[in-house]
């Protein structure tokens, strides 16, 4: 009985596109190697810039309800600080979900832990590479590496590289980016 069970799960787990899903649910590529990951300081990042938002939202609401009288500022303010403490308790396991891989013909990007995020981005279809610095990761050490390519929705963002890793990822995408645009 548990044989026939296994299989029937095994079966549920495999999509459309013949890829399987793990038991804790994640999408399982085949044929995919090792996962990069960002920088650890990259949490960092991530809880500063939260909390600066927590701390505007709550002095603006402090200042709707006790200035001008408005109770139901109060409660609005407290609901979105509430969201950004449990925002900030979810972000290391939202951090550790961002990773990419080289492979042969493209960059794959991930990210998200509810809604999983992959994307494809083909060597010969980048025609920016960028590095963006932010105060915050500027002082960290780390960089977001940015890529433009011929279609406007596909913007892929890897956040929290250290900047010697951003260098040389930018550098390596240009080459293989001209070398495949040479062959088309």
């Amino acid at each position: 009985m548990s044989e026939q069970n296994s299989a029937e799960q095994n079966s549920a787990e495999q999509n459309s596109a013949g890829q399987q899903t793990q038991a804790d649910g994640r999408l399982n590529l085949p044929n995919v190697g090792e996962w990069k990951r960002v920088s650890p300081k990259y949490l960092v990042v991530e809880i500063v810039g939260t909390i600066i938002f927590t701390l505007v939202v709550a002095a603006i609401t402090c200042v709707m309800w006790l200035v001008w009288d408005q109770l139901w500022a109060a409660w609005v303010g407290g609901a979105i600080v509430l969201i950004c403490l449990v925002t900030v308790v979810l972000e290391p396991r939202r951090v550790r979900s961002i990773g990419y891989q080289l492979r042969a013909d493209d960059l794959l990007f991930r990210r998200g832990i509810m809604f999983q995020r992959f994307v494809s981005v083909p060597y010969g279809r980048m025609q920016l590479v960028d590095i963006t610095r932010g105060p915050v990761a500027r002082w960290l050490g780390l960089a977001d590496l940015k890529f433009v390519t011929a279609a406007a929705s596909t913007g892929v963002s890897i956040p929290g590289l250290p900047e010697s890793e951003a260098d040389g990822l930018r550098d390596r995408l240009v080459e293989l980016a001209e070398s495949r645009r040479a062959g088309l």
